[in-house]
């Protein structure tokens, strides 16, 4: 059989392709690529560099291992069950990004937009989410074990059975947080803010 054609990553950094699923894009230089709205469902992603990507509303349930999203636009992007683990996400916008049952374990999302964004059963174990900001964010069931949400923006965040199991929460903002059921086991409260939930009362 003769092997594809190579993908032309110039037309595809400047928006020239809407469907890219299954592409294979392991390693590829796409900084600052124009990737709005593309699908990209069960592309190899892995280890691309993706920094500055503007990927408000695209298909990622995507292999993203150990990618580069510096800074990028996730914008109501939709990763479900994506495999982001390793990835950085540092500054990037996740705002209204659905990543339920995606895989980010030991990513870096410090300073990290993830206001609204849906991460209910999301693998989040020793993922780095200092000042992170998830106002909002459904975390139900999410597995945070580990992870550090030092200083996180946690206002009213849903954490309903999540799994905080030596989290460190150090100067995190949970007002008004739901976390009922929630694991708390070795977690570090360190001067966190907890008013307005059932941990405020508790010693």
């Amino acid at each position: 059989m003769t092997p594809p054609a190579p993908l032309d990553l110039a037309a595809i950094r400047a928006g020239q392709h809407q469907n890219l699923a299954q592409a294979d894009l392991a390693g590829a230089d796409l900084a600052g690529a124009q990737l709005a709205g593309v699908d990209l469902s069960q592309a190899n992603l892995r280890g691309a560099d993706l920094s500055g990507a503007d990927l408000r509303g695209a298909i990622l349930r995507a292999n993203l291992r150990g990618a580069d999203l510096l800074g990028a636009n996730l914008y109501g992007a939709d990763g479900r069950n994506a495999d982001l683990r390793g990835a950085n996400l540092l500054d990037a916008s996740l705002r209204q990004t659905s990543l339920a049952g995606a895989f980010l374990t030991a990513a870096l999302l410090t300073r990290a937009d993830l206001t609204a964004a849906d991460l209910r059963g999301a693998d989040l174990r020793g993922a780095t989410l200092v000042e992170a900001i998830l106002p909002q964010a459904d975390l139900s069931a999410a597995n945070l074990s580990g992870a550090d949400l030092s200083q996180a923006d946690l206002e009213e965040a849903i954490l309903i059975g999540a799994i905080l199991r030596g989290a460190n929460l150090s100067q995190a903002n949970l007002l008004c947080a739901q976390v009922a059921q929630a694991v708390w086991t070795g977690a570090i409260l360190t001067g966190t803010c907890l008013a307005g939930t059932p941990l405020e009362a508790q010693p």
